[in-house]
């Protein structure tokens, strides 16, 4: 069997797919996972954390960027997958476990705000073998246009939440001499890898053969529970008439702006689907054109990077220069030879064999 390959995790809980990396991490064979941090990392956060790790018998550091943050900063859906949990202060300065625990044969993977390597980098003499984030964005000029998913079709820059989280620590790592080579799992490609009935189902098959597999299709059944349990909502039961003004979010969660309810449904029946309307957030009514037994699944933004670290060549990556414009969006131009990569593309079986390599 080939050699681990040596991982440190930072992560945060605000999205259930993190805690699912977390999960697929300890206990994936071909991971020996080091040092976990956290960010923000309240107490209630390095609770959760150190519950899964108990789970898997793990003995290892976990850091935390603000252990006196009041707010909990944990989603309701990991407690209703998995319990509740106390609070607990078993944790150390993030930026000082990522340095103990990073080195030249190191991959660490951040699926949050990079809070913790901005710590880490600050401390003389840190270095880090790679780093593979979820973050960043490739579209026009890297992408061909008939591969670019349709809500970032012709687009060059794009708002991320991870790398926006902490932009100087972005723009640092990007530079620091110690990190020796950089993979981005960008949201033009991770966005179009979701967790799904059907995946779910996959998973079903082969949670018996993996403690890992089983947390997992555990917390997603919580998950796409709650989405079947949810009310389709016409627009016409809550009151609303033909010419009534509605934003309309089309089936791929593309804003299409203002329009009447009329020529929402129009597009609706256009599209082969129903009209749903949404929760209010604004003064105008919110519509989104669906499917009503359909049931919407859950993204993979850090399972896929993860991934990609255990197998980069799920991936297909471009060289790149990463960079950040007035606006505070992200792109990438290439760069041959600046041993930065972004993914373009990825295979999807290839994904899936090593998401579910717990149960080979």
């Amino acid at each position: 069997m080939n050699t681990p390959l040596n991982v440190v995790f930072d992560m945060e809980t605000h999205d259930p797919d993190d805690f699912l990396t977390l999960l697929l991490l300890l206990g994936h064979p071909q991971v020996n996972l080091k040092a976990v941090t956290i960010t923000p990392g309240s107490p209630f956060q390095v609770a959760l954390v150190r519950r899964a790790l108990s789970w898997f018998d793990a003995d290892i550091p976990v850091g935390a960027h603000n252990l006196q943050r009041y707010k909990g900063c944990v989603s309701s859906w990991h407690y209703h997958a998995y319990g509740l949990t106390g609070p607990s202060l078993d944790a150390r300065p993030g930026g000082e476990v990522l340095f103990e625990a990073c080195d030249l044969d190191t991959t660490l993977v951040t699926g949050a705000p990079l809070k913790n390597l901005g710590a880490a980098m600050a401390i003389p003499g840190f270095e880090l073998g790679r780093w593979v984030a979820q973050g960043g964005f490739a579209g026009e000029g890297v992408i061909p246009r008939e591969r670019q998913l349709a809500k970032f079709k012709g687009m060059t820059t794009c708002p991320t939440f991870n790398l926006n989280g902490d932009p100087r620590a972005a723009i640092r790592a990007l530079k620091h001499p110690g990190i020796k080579a950089r993979r981005f799992v960008s949201k033009n490609v991770c966005h179009g890898v979701v967790y799904d009935q059907q995946m779910h189902l996959e998973i079903a098959k082969l949670k018996g053969r993996s403690h890992s597999l089983r947390l997992i299709w555990q917390g997603m059944e919580t998950y796409l529970s709650r989405k079947r349990k949810r009310r389709w909502t016409s627009p016409r039961d809550s009151g609303l008439d033909d010419n009534d003004t509605v934003m309309l979010i089309d089936a791929d969660g593309n804003n299409q702006g203002h329009t009447t309810l009329l020529l929402a449904e129009a597009a609706a029946t256009e599209a082969g689907m129903g009209l749903r309307r949404l929760k209010q957030r604004g003064q105008v009514p919110v519509c989104r054109i669906g499917n009503p037994q359909t049931v919407e699944g859950k993204k993979l933004h850090d399972p896929l990077a993860a991934c990609c670290a255990i197998d980069p060549q799920i991936g297909q990556w471009a060289e790149v220069d990463l960079y950040r414009d007035q606006r505070g969006h992200w792109g990438s131009r290439p760069s041959p030879g600046s041993d930065t990569w972004i993914i373009t593309d990825y295979d999807h079986p290839r994904f899936m064999d090593v998401l579910t390599r717990s149960a080979r």
